[in-house]
């Protein structure tokens, strides 16, 4: 008969390590369902089916990752993923399970690495397991934030998408600005975007409309916007003039 771990897909020592201090409520579900616990003591090593991406990872954090599963492949993993395991996740973020599956850890720092390593064919990889990382909604979509503000191939409508939602969650974005350590300015800047008509938006994200003066059409009323961007986006590519030629006289036989 197969075990719990088995049609799971993933490691039998999944099934052996042994938990330390779980409540019997967690280590019955633990049971039924096959997945680690808080507690555990965790493999170093898992099977790479057995981690979920983290579902408040910024989108364009899996892009471009080319370069990176190279780098997998000719020297190796040199960095543990940071994961919870899947029980410490659902509790804290019981709304937040779609596109988990059924694996056992969700990558919190690394996804990434996750997703290039799945590309360079690894069939293992190293993890980490710390469930203090679940933490609230708010902190992991800050601390995904947080670290891709400097980055400057995260897009822009990505950032002001994940800026207004930290603002839902503090309250204000001198709040937010508080706690990313940048100017009430800078956040109001990048949150004008959000104001744009949903046409406009895909232009932004296109690059067809940059972002500087898109950001500054965002403090436009909408009905203004439409005139406003194509003034800007022929200022950058004026449409080509059509040219007629020219019919010149034959030259009179000498």
């Amino acid at each position: 008969m197969s075990s719990k771990a088995d049609k799971l897909g993933v490691s039998a020592s999944f099934a052996r390590a042994q938990p330390v201090g779980v409540s019997p409520r967690r280590a019955a579900i633990a049971e039924a369902t096959g997945a680690p616990t808080s507690g555990v003591i965790p493999p170093s090593e898992v099977p790479i089916e057995a981690l979920a991406h983290n579902p408040f990872n910024l989108r364009e954090d899996l892009t471009e990752l080319d370069e990176l599963a190279a780098s997998l492949t000719a020297r190796g993993q040199l960095q543990p993923l940071a994961v919870a395991t899947r029980m410490a996740f659902m509790e804290a973020h019981p709304g937040a399970t779609d596109g988990l599956g059924r694996a056992p850890y969700v990558v919190i720092d690394g996804n990434r690495r996750l997703a290039a390593a799945h590309l360079a064919g690894l069939k293992t990889i190293q993890i980490h397991v710390n469930d203090a990382l679940s933490a609230s909604a708010a902190d992991i979509l800050e601390s995904a934030l947080i670290a891709n503000v400097h980055r400057v191939d995260v897009a822009p409508m990505d950032q002001a998408r994940a800026l207004q939602e930290l603002v839902d969650v503090h309250g204000s974005q001198a709040q937010v600005a508080k706690r990313l350590g940048k100017t009430p300015a800078w956040v109001s800047q990048r949150l004008t975007l959000l104001n744009l008509t949903p046409t406009l938006q895909d232009k932004v994200e296109s690059g067809e409309l940059k972002v500087e003066p898109a950001r500054r059409i965002g403090r436009l009323p909408q009905e203004a916007q439409q005139a406003a961007a194509e003034e800007t986006i022929n200022a950058v590519n004026p449409p080509r003039q059509r040219t007629h030629p020219v019919n010149t006289p034959p030259k009179p036989p000498t």
